[in-house]
């Protein structure tokens, strides 16, 4: 049982890297063993044709309008003690929107978010409380790939392990709030819920859904149809549905799809996705 609950702790660190669209929505909340450092590496492409207005009407982008997003990120989570952690992501996007007669392609690193974990405390080592702050740092001057200010966000997370029909399961729900600071600079409430099942007794297939959304409010509320990252007021929920594979405690993939449900001043998008969970010493 010891070796399934780790399991199902390395797993958590990346369900929601494959969730990844126009903004990040992590969904975590498990601890992994002091002193081990785990990496998520993956690659997410985000298309979309079609978007909210401010009252939440969905319209096709004019002139055959289309936005991608192939964003390449990096996720590290070390442990210090069994209630501290550092973690850390870095992304790389290349943010595309082409329509009738015109082109426009931005690439770069974004936003490199670093932060510490605090697990407040945990209930038989099945469930955990933890909080976390991180600090936003942008890496870029082309103000086409992000706001281009720094920010912080302060986040609390409940996380659990069960059974569900004599399968190991477990949930994820955790809320953040995140300022940017600066000239309109957006205040932002980021939110998810994650559930999870394996789907064998030998823990080496998993299936997870998790609904999430950000909901971002600030005194610049215009929509910028041809980059929807740097739009600061807005709202959207989504649904993304991840598959994975332990291959050992130490290396497993996930693939995922998702997409939008609703929003408001956002591109109505959907996603695809490829990750990895490694672990070492």
């Amino acid at each position: 049982m010891k070796f399934t609950r780790a399991r199902l702790k390395y797993f958590i660190a990346t369900v929601a890297l494959l969730a990844v669209m126009q903004q990040h929505v992590f969904a975590d909340g498990f601890p992994v063993r002091p002193k081990t450092f785990v990496i998520n590496p993956s690659i997410s492409y985000f298309v979309a044709t079609k978007a909210w207005d401010s009252v939440r009407v969905l319209h096709p982008f004019p002139l055959n309008g289309k936005f991608t997003a192939l964003t390449m990120s990096l996720f590290a989570e070390y442990g210090i003690s069994r209630r501290w952690y550092l973690v850390a992501l870095l992304p790389y996007t290349t943010n595309t929107y082409t329509q009738t007669g015109f082109s426009s392609t931005s690439s770069g690193l974004t936003d490199l978010e670093t932060g510490l974990r605090y697990y407040l405390t945990n209930i038989a080592y099945k469930d955990y409380i933890m909080l976390q702050g991180t600090v936003i740092t942008p890496l870029y001057t082309n103000t086409n790939l992000g706001y281009g200010l720094t920010g912080a966000e302060l986040k609390l997370s409940f996380a659990g392990s069960g059974h569900l029909f004599g399968l190991p399961s477990y949930f994820s729900l955790e809320d953040g709030v995140r300022q940017y600071f600066g000239t309109n600079g957006p205040i932002q409430d980021r939110y998810s819920g994650t559930f999870g099942v394996t789907l064998d007794k030998k823990f080496q297939n998993q299936l997870s859904v998790t609904l999430g959304g950000i909901y971002s409010t600030s005194n610049f509320t215009k929509f910028v149809v041809i980059n929807p990252n740097v739009n600061k007021n807005f709202a959207f929920n989504q649904v993304s549905l991840s598959y994975g594979h332990s291959f050992s405690r130490e290396f497993s993939v996930f693939i995922g799809a998702g997409t939008f449900i609703n929003g408001r001043n956002t591109g109505d998008g959907s996603n695809v996705s490829f990750g990895l969970v490694i672990k070492t010493f």
